[in-house]
């Protein structure tokens, strides 16, 4: 039988609690166990004034942003409407039902004043990593790092050869905030002073982003997202925007390295990456913090054409010099200088030479230099971290770390196609900062929750 129609009908007083709307399953309350805002008011009280109109509460927009990142809410406005409308969410927010909802342009003017100057957001993020060490998440024995592509809120019809773009003629007090930003990162190693090279294009709307064709088709404007993580639970211990060459993603890992050990007191025994982190100078570094690099070398020394590699002459660190397989020897110079030279090129490499007469009257010159007149070696200045590299190579453990290493780019995937951060929304340098920090911030506390056993909380 047909059951009679459904009228809602308006009631003079209700009995309601958003506490019991609330799954005991649902990801918020587990989250929410974790996300310790005590000190917030603390950190931000010298960028308030002691006069005039109450503001909106700051935790309640921190929350708020935290909703949006860990469930892929990409619009402000939009997320001030879920907040609204989601019981869950305005649970998570402190929010009961009758509770205005902040107006999305509050967040813009937060996010570029007060909370960019205070740098809260890494205050935030540290908060969260230093959490997940209290909860035994992080081993602190093999670090992992690598850099991923986002795109930028620019594009090339509104763009520009460097050549045609003069920094030098920009009107600083007119520019929009993303190019003042630009401006202020002209030296920084991360930006304007990762790379002599000029590229192609530079965006009007966002000229620190970086114009490239990384990915083997159309190029796009892009800023990197750089990873730090602990392998045991991949946990993010660090993150850092930069341009997205290698020479800003190399320098952007060493940074995170050093502020995870000023700021957490963790040094890694060992760090895992791909073949883009195998370059002389940071093997170099690593061996010298005392980190062992789990790393690929970049090795253009390797002959496969049938003569003899780099590998088969014998380097004598006494006598500084080689020998080769016929037995002769390679030096740097051959004649007594009257100034001490080091001999290490531009590159960072030494380069050794056999005699000519040597190699002329040798049987195994056509295995060696067969179309030069004598054999040279180029030995770079940190071969002997080079020469690490490749025996780490050679273990079982090397294994172990590569397997490891790809939770770094499982957490990419998780943080383009879950939480949708495949496009940044806002521009310059701060704005990428910004939003890799809270997207790692809600990477971390997803973390958290799934793999610490959630017990039901109470608003």
């Amino acid at each position: 039988m047909m059951g009679p129609r459904q009228v809602a009908q308006g009631a003079l007083f209700y009995e309601f609690s958003i506490e019991d709307h609330v799954p005991p399953d649902h990801l918020l309350r587990a989250m929410d166990r974790f996300v310790d805002l005590g000190d917030m008011r603390r950190h931000l009280a010298p960028f308030y004034s002691t006069t005039g109109r109450p503001s909106v509460d700051p935790e309640l927009m921190i929350r708020m942003l935290i909703v949006g990142y860990a469930f892929g809410i990409r619009s402000e406005r939009r997320l001030c409407e879920e907040v609204h409308l989601n019981l869950a969410y305005r649970w998570f927010c402190r929010l009961d039902l009758t509770d205005p909802v902040p107006d999305h342009s509050t967040f813009s003017k937060n996010r570029h004043g007060r909370f960019r100057d205070s740098d809260l957001f890494r205050h935030l993020f540290e908060s969260v990593v230093a959490r997940c060490i209290v909860e035994g998440l992080v081993g602190g024995e093999t670090f992992a790092s690598d850099a991923s592509l986002i795109r930028a809120d620019a594009n090339k019809q509104y763009a520009a050869a460097k050549a045609d773009w003069a920094p030098d003629r920009i009107d600083v007090q007119a520019a929009p905030r993303a190019v003042r930003e630009y401006l202020d990162v002209l030296d920084d190693a991360a930006f304007g002073a990762a790379s002599e090279v000029d590229p192609k294009f530079t965006s009007f709307a966002d000229p620190a982003s970086q114009w490239t064709g990384a990915r083997k088709g159309p190029a796009f404007f892009a800023y990197s997202d750089n990873y730090l993580i602990d392998t045991d639970h991949g946990v993010i211990l660090d993150v850092e925007a930069t341009r997205s060459i290698r020479t800003a993603e190399v320098g952007a890992t060493r940074t995170m390295i050093a502020r995870t050990r000023e700021r957490f007191g963790l040094t890694p025994e060992r760090l895992a990456a791909d073949t883009a982190y195998g370059s002389g100078e940071m093997l170099g570094w690593l061996v010298g913090q005392g980190i062992e690099p789990y790393i690929p070398v970049i090795d253009k020394s390797e002959r496969h054409d049938g003569t003899f590699s780099n590998a088969e002459f014998q380097y004598d660190p006494k006598r500084d010099e080689y020998a080769c397989p016929g037995g002769k020897v390679l030096k740097k110079y051959w004649r007594q200088m009257k100034r001490p030279r080091d001999g290490i090129g531009k590159d960072g490499f030494r380069r050794y030479f056999a005699r000519q007469a040597d190699c002329a009257a040798c049987v195994l010159k056509e295995r060696c230099c067969p179309n030069q007149p004598r054999r040279k070696i180029a030995r770079h200045v940190h071969e002997a971290a080079r020469d690490a590299a490749r025996r780490i190579a050679t273990t079982d453990a090397y294994v172990d770390a590569s397997r490891r290493r790809k939770k770094v780019e499982m957490l990419f995937a998780h943080l383009k196609r879950i939480l949708r951060l495949d496009r940044l929304r806002l521009r310059g340098p701060n704005g990428a900062r910004d939003e890799f920090l809270l997207a790692a911030t809600a990477q971390n506390l997803r973390k958290l929750a799934k793999l610490i056993a959630a017990t039901p909380a109470t608003a």
